[in-house]
């Protein structure tokens, strides 16, 4: 099982985002439409949709292309990805106009750290896990 190295490298990164926005579309679904949550999430939720996924499966194919020169371990490489997808995200909120509350910013220096935690472990756990079902690590 060695042909289709990056194939399978892409979709391997991709099985942890496409679950976790299926589920969380589904709860803004319901929130929006059911309890009448306020937030028009349906203006930027195209971001993380189309652009995420596609982020994810690239970075587990850029990993698995620079493994035998670069010795970095797989939740490290995972927990820098946020620092390549915020600044994506933020341009996206800029160009709609999505005003972010004002709280955001103020949890933003606790929020951040949690982000890149929850980023390493996922990819650590999951992602890697993954990348050795389909006989990549």
């Amino acid at each position: 099982m060695n042909q289709h190295t990056y194939l399978r490298a892409y979709m391997a990164g991709i099985v942890v985002p496409t679950i976790l926005l299926l589920a969380g579309a589904a709860a803004f679904t319901i929130a929006r439409y059911v309890y009448n949550f306020p937030i028009p999430i349906e203006r930027v939720i195209i971001f993380p949709m189309a652009v995420v996924p596609n982020a994810w499966g690239l970075w587990n194919v850029l990993f698995i292309a620079s493994r035998s020169r670069l010795r970095i371990p797989i939740g490290l490489h995972g927990a820098l990805l946020p620092f390549l997808l915020a600044p994506l995200g933020i341009l996206l909120t800029y160009l709609l106009r999505f005003s972010i509350p004002g709280f955001a910013t103020n949890i933003f220096p606790v929020i951040a750290p949690l982000g890149l935690i929850v980023y390493y472990l996922v990819w650590k756990y999951f992602v890697g896990t993954l990348n050795r079902i389909v006989n990549l690590t």
